[in-house]
């Protein structure tokens, strides 16, 4: 009896206002355990990103919260700037949902896993190799869950290297790490800032660039790529933007025999790289 009524007070004192104010506060306190849709490469608040950057981390990119005009925030740009790294004006509540430690300051740098390769570090692994350049272009998949899957299907086909612009693309995270099972470890990356001058610049080297589009002028069975060849994968809304389009040699379509008219991007490419795959074999 008395033991009930003892429990019925510790409850009754546990539910008062004030006692939940409390508890609320203490759970905001605490850190929210770490899941797997985080990204693990991110770092946090103004001194950690200074840091970071005097380091030398290889930072993917760092957003910082729109409309912040503080000294510091503007320190962070102008060297990371310098240093050719991406600054993203964002919005404030998306980096409270990328942030861990619930005190970001207004600024969140996300680390690649990797360091980006260039587009000659590609070329040279496919002359080591005695092989013509099979090399796949990503025009703009934001996706990383997609770019992960390309890069996985990249390394299982025997592509050389991929290549993805430095705006308005996912980066080498830790999410592409995963999702590529560990390929990323294998398939050298690179980033550059115009896509339409790199495919200029892979054909002055021989490739033949190839882009990948449901109204393309070629259907994938008839062209030939076994020679050199830079496939193009759009993105995942709007496919191949105007000015990467005008540089293909040739718009490959894929037939389709469904109702849908169009595929995911990973599965565009995986398709296409093992078209190339049969050929060449």
């Amino acid at each position: 009896m008395y033991e009930k009524n003892d429990r019925r007070a510790r409850a009754e004192r546990t539910d008062r206002p004030e006692r939940r104010e409390q508890k609320a506060r203490e759970d905001k306190r605490r850190p929210r355990p770490v899941t797997d849709s985080a990204a693990d490469g991110i770092i946090e608040g103004r001194n950690a990103v200074i840091e970071a950057l005097r380091a030398g981390t290889n930072i993917d990119k760092i957003l910082i919260a729109r409309g912040e005009t503080d000294a510091a925030l503007g320190h962070i740009a102008s060297t990371a700037r310098e240093k050719g790294i991406v600054v993203v004006d964002a919005d404030r509540r998306k980096l409270d949902n990328m942030s861990q430690t619930h005190s970001h300051q207004g600024v969140i740098a996300i680390a690649a896993i990797r360091e980006y390769a260039s587009v000659d570090d590609i070329l040279a692994a496919a002359r080591e190799k005695g092989e013509q350049p099979l090399v796949v272009v990503c025009d703009e998949l934001s996706d990383p869950h997609n770019l992960g899957a390309v890069i996985r299907t990249a390394e299982c086909a025997g592509a050389h290297g991929i290549i993805i612009p430095k705006r308005r693309s996912a980066g080498l995270t830790a999410i592409v790490a995963k999702t590529s099972a560990g390929a990323v470890s294998h398939v050298p990356v690179a980033r550059v800032p115009n896509l339409t001058a790199c495919l200029k610049e892979l054909k002055e080297q021989g490739l033949w660039v190839f882009g990948s589009a449901a109204g393309g002028n070629v259907n994938l069975y008839d062209a030939d790529l076994k020679g050199p060849a830079a496939i193009v994968i759009g993105s995942e809304g709007s496919g191949m933007s105007r000015l990467v389009a005008e540089n293909c040699d040739f718009t490959v379509s894929i037939p389709m025999k469904g109702k849908l008219n169009s595929l995911n991007a990973s599965a565009a490419a995986a398709i296409l790289l093992y078209e190339a795959v049969r050929q060449r074999s």
